[in-house]
C-alpha cells in the first residue's frame, strides 16, 4: 500500500521587493512521489534541488512565506494541517537536518523518549524512562555510558545526529522523513544506522530518506528519486545504477552516477539554476544537457513510466 503519496506539488515562497512590491520563486515544480509501506526510498540531488522543502511541505512546517499546491496523502487519506499535528511525532516522524533542533535545555536521556503512549498504556516511571534511554542510546547507537544524562551542548556532532536518530524511533512511527541524517557520523556507525533502517522498512515502515551520499542510500534504499532545480526527473531502481549507468533513463541521473569519483570523476558543465533563475517552461536540465534538443524548452516534460522506474524526459528510450 502507498503510504505516501506526493501528487503535483509546487513549493513557492513569496518575499518583499522593493517597497510595495513582491516576487515568488517556485522552489518545487509539479513534484510526484510515492512511499509504500516497507520501502525505503532514498531523494538525491545538489543542494537547492528542494529535497528539504518537500520534507518541510510532508511534515507541515513550512514558512509562513511559503505557498503550497497539490496534494499529499498519507494512508491514503489527505494529509491536511489537522493531521500533521495529530500525527507528528507519533506515526509521523521527521529527523531534521540540523543538529540544533535538539532542545538545548534538556538532557538528552529525556529527549529519547516516545512522545505519545498508547491508549490503556500504564504511566513509566522517569527512573525507568531514563534507564531504557541510556539502554538506547548504548546498544543501539553504541554511545557512551552517561550519554542520557548529558546536555546537547556536551555531544560532538555525530554524537547529536545519533541522538536525533534515537529521537525519532524511540516510538513505532510509521512514516519516517529523515533530512540528510547521516554526514559526520563515524562510518561504522553510519554502517549501522543503515542496518536499522532497513530493520524499521522490513517490519512495515516506510521512509524517504534525503541525502546527498548516492553510495550509501545504494546500499539500503530500494528507490532512487533524483531532483533537480525543484523536479523529480528520475525514479530508479538500485539495481539501474551499475556500470556507465546505461540503465538510467535520465541523462541528469546518468550525469551524476559518472560524477562520482569511483566512476570516473567526470563533472557536469554548467551548474544548477536558483529558484529565482528559474525561467522559461521547458525542462530545466536542457542548458546543460547534451541531448538537449529545440522540442526540450518548449514544454515542461511529465513523468513518466519506463523500463520499471519513471522519467521526465521526452528523449528517455
Amino acid at each position: 500500500m502507498a503510504l505516501l503519496e506526493v501528487k503535483g506539488v509546487s513549493v513557492s515562497f513569496r518575499r518583499a521587493r522593493g517597497w510595495f512590491a513582491h516576487e515568488e520563486s517556485e522552489v518545487i515544480q509539479d513534484l510526484d512521489l510515492t512511499v509504500n509501506e516497507g520501502e525505503i526510498v532514498a531523494v538525491v540531488g545538489a543542494s537547492g534541488s528542494g529535497k528539504s522543502v518537500l520534507a518541510q511541505a510532508i511534515m507541515g512546517i513550512l514558512p509562513a512565506s511559503a505557498r503550497l499546491e497539490g496534494q499529499i496523502s498519507y494512508a491514503e487519506e489527505p494529509l491536511t494541517r489537522e493531521r500533521q499535528l495529530r500525527l507528528r511525532g507519533d506515526e509521523l516522524v521527521y529527523i531534521p537536518q540540523s543538529v540544533t533542533h535538539l532542545d538545548p535545555l534538556l538532557k538528552v536521556g529525556k529527549q529519547v523518549q516516545p512522545v505519545h503512549r498508547k491508549p490503556g498504556e500504564r504511566r513509566v516511571s522517569s527512573r525507568l524512562q531514563m534507564h531504557k534511554a541510556e539502554r538506547e542510546l548504548t546498544d543501539r547507537y553504541q554511545l557512551p555510558k552517561g550519554t542520557s544524562k548529558k546536555y546537547p551542548y556536551e555531544l560532538s556532532g555525530g554524537m547529536a545526529r545519533r541522538v536525533l536518530m534515537a529521537t525519532a524511533t524511540s516510538g513505532e512511527p510509521k512514516l519516517i522523513i529523515a533530512d540528510e541524517p547521516t554526514p559526520g557520523i563515524h562510518p561504522e556507525v553510519l554502517a549501522d544506522t543503515l542496518k536499522q533502517f532497513r530493520e524499521m522498512a522490513d517490519r512495515g515502515v516506510g521512509i524517504l530518506w534525503i541525502t546527498h551520499d548516492i553510495a550509501s542510500a545504494l546500499t539500503a534504499a530500494d528507490r532512487i528519486a533524483v531532483f533537480y532545480a525543484g523536479s523529480c526527473v528520475e525514479i530508479a531502481q538500485v539495481m539501474d545504477f551499475t556500470g556507465t549507468g546505461d540503465g538510467l533513463r535520465h541523462p541528469y541521473t546518468r550525469a551524476l552516477w559518472n560524477a562520482l569519483p569511483q566512476n570516473g570523476f567526470q563533472p557536469i558543465p554548467g551548474s544548477q539554476p536558483l529558484a529565482n533563475q528559474r525561467r522559461g517552461s521547458g525542462c530545466p536540465f536542457a542548458p546543460r544537457c547534451t541531448a538537449a534538443t529545440p522540442a526540450c524548452t518548449d514544454q515542461y516534460p511529465e513523468l513518466r513510466k519506463l523500463r520499471g522506474g519513471e522519467v521526465r524526459c521526452i528523449h528517455a528510450t
